[in-house]
């Protein structure tokens, strides 16, 4: 049987006004997407289709760091040539996507309902099965023109390439066990950060587990909370309890409140896991934990989180430290990883090693947030072409005792592998500073001390602090007395 394999994979930060565009996606294609060997979900489906003896097709895997919304031509041209690839591989058996559920197009809107359907248009009555990011928003477009989803379980995402296993699962179980999916879906009026919601703490954790327990359930092919992407203004967001049942919509129904209603038991539960502090209470209790020796104190800059999709150029948090001497002569100094400013590294690229630089830092995108930062600066490490990270060139400058790095791409901060290509060991600092919120394995690793600080951004945890309008009312915690049933 022939099965077209493919998808699109982006959280779009409507706060954040960078628009993600030609040079900041990575398209796979044909033999490449075939020949990938990573984690990812679609890597998990292919795998397994091919282990079961399916004809792949491949149309194309499009991807990019979470950042604003995509630029509306790129998008319709890379939708054009996914449509394309699909009427050349007819006749088909089925589609298993890989699809991320909170990706955004300027003046389009949602992209997955949009994407699914123009394929439905192509593929009216085949099976079209998807895996899903944990923090997909699901709008009926979405539940319309598919068959079924199973989202990720596991946050951070380590289990991406389990979850595309099972979406390949269900596409065989489809075509040759004569399974019907029938999928139902109940929006919970809650808006959920992922730093409240990971699943190695409670509530998640017994959350996850249930969905696990319920997946064993006769006739349940699937069970998902999908968290929606709380840093997007749209009428569709909030958590949702998603079902897929063979042939049974009663049961999907009565499952999917049945989840709902226990998710929203839960509400009050939910919190940060990890110290949680406003940022000058943050420095304060940084000197503590420095001056008693557990060091390095790893400070999260929360608000301007580019894995979330912040625009990593708001300056706010960077200016509290300079203006603290207990942070700008600390021996060795504060590492702050990382600001994106092409122009400034560009500059210091065409000055050198061991120059001075004077010039801006920062807002060069997000000039609401915060400010450009002034700076008289020493250069004091430049690498290019980091492959580990799309092949970004890296710059550390010594801005009045502190050590910040600035990139000349959109980039996640979570690697440790930054400051060390750049002549930093990160183990022998007493503070680090990462625009990130909840911190990755890689990171967590290094930390004797972790401080989530509240600050200014595109990711603001604070929700009340963004101008949402389109979000839909009430919702919890905005509406926090508020009743409501699935």
């Amino acid at each position: 049987m022939r099965v077209l394999v493919g998808g699109m994979h982006h959280e779009s930060d409507t706060f954040n006004p960078i628009i993600t565009g030609k040079n900041d996606i990575w398209v796979l294609r044909g033999k490449e997407l075939l020949e990938i060997q990573d984690t990812s979900s679609l890597c998990g489906v292919i795998s397994t289709l091919k282990n079961a003896g399916y004809e792949v097709i491949p149309a194309l895997l499009a991807r990019a760091v979470p950042n604003g919304e995509w630029d509306k031509d790129y998008y319709l041209t890379l939708k054009a040539e996914f449509l394309e690839a699909i009427k050349q591989a007819l006749p088909l058996d089925a589609l298993c996507l890989s699809l991320h559920g909170s990706m955004r197009v300027k003046d389009i809107g949602e992209a997955e309902g949009d994407l699914l359907e123009d394929i439905r248009k192509i593929c009216p009555s085949i099976p079209i099965i998807s895996s899903l990011d944990m923090h997909a928003t699901i709008s009926p477009r979405m539940l319309f023109h598919a068959d079924g989803y199973v989202g990720y379980k596991c946050a951070p995402h380590t289990d991406t390439y389990e979850t595309g296993v099972h979406a390949a699962n269900i596409t065989i179980n489809t075509l040759e066990n004569n399974i019907k999916p029938v999928m139902a879906a109940v929006k919970i009026p809650f808006l959920i950060a992922g730093e409240q919601s990971e699943t190695s703490v409670e509530p998640m954790k017994s959350l996850t587990n249930y969905l696990r327990a319920v997946e064993k359930r006769e006739k349940i092919v699937a069970a998902s909370y999908l968290l929606g992407f709380p840093w997007a203004d749209t009428e569709d967001n909030g958590v949702t309890a998603l079902v897929v049942t063979d042939n049974d919509k009663q049961l999907a129904d009565k499952t999917a409140q049945e989840l709902a209603k226990l998710f929203w038991q839960t509400r009050k539960e939910f919190a940060f896991y990890s110290e949680t502090r406003e940022p000058t209470d943050a420095l304060t209790q940084t000197k503590h934990y420095i001056d008693e020796g557990a060091f390095p104190v790893v400070l999260s800059d929360s608000g301007d989180n580019p894995t979330a999709g912040s625009s990593q150029d708001v300056t706010n948090f960077l200016r509290e430290i300079l203006q603290d001497r207990f942070f700008t002569h600390l021996n060795p100094p504060l590492c702050y990883q990382a600001f994106y400013d092409p122009p400034l590294v560009e500059k210091s690229i065409k000055l050198g090693e061991g120059a001075s630089i004077e010039g801006t830092l920062g807002a060069h995108f997000d000039t609401v947030k915060s400010s450009p930062l002034p700076v008289k600066a020493k250069i004091k490490k430049i690498q290019l072409n980091w492959q580990a990270m799309q092949h970004v060139n890296l710059v550390l400058l010594d801005v009045m005792g502190i050590d910040v790095i600035v990139t000349d791409k959109h980039v996640g901060c979570y690697d440790p592998e930054m400051m060390r290509v750049l002549g930093v060991e990160p183990q022998n600092l007493k503070a680090i500073v990462v625009k990130l919120g909840y911190l990755e394995p890689e990171i967590r690793a290094i930390a004797k001390k972790s401080i989530l600080v509240l600050t200014d951004g595109s990711t603001n945890e604070v929700f009340t602090r963004l101008n949402y309008k389109q979000l839909p009312r009430p919702m919890y915690p905005f509406d926090r007395d508020m009743e409501w049933e699935p």
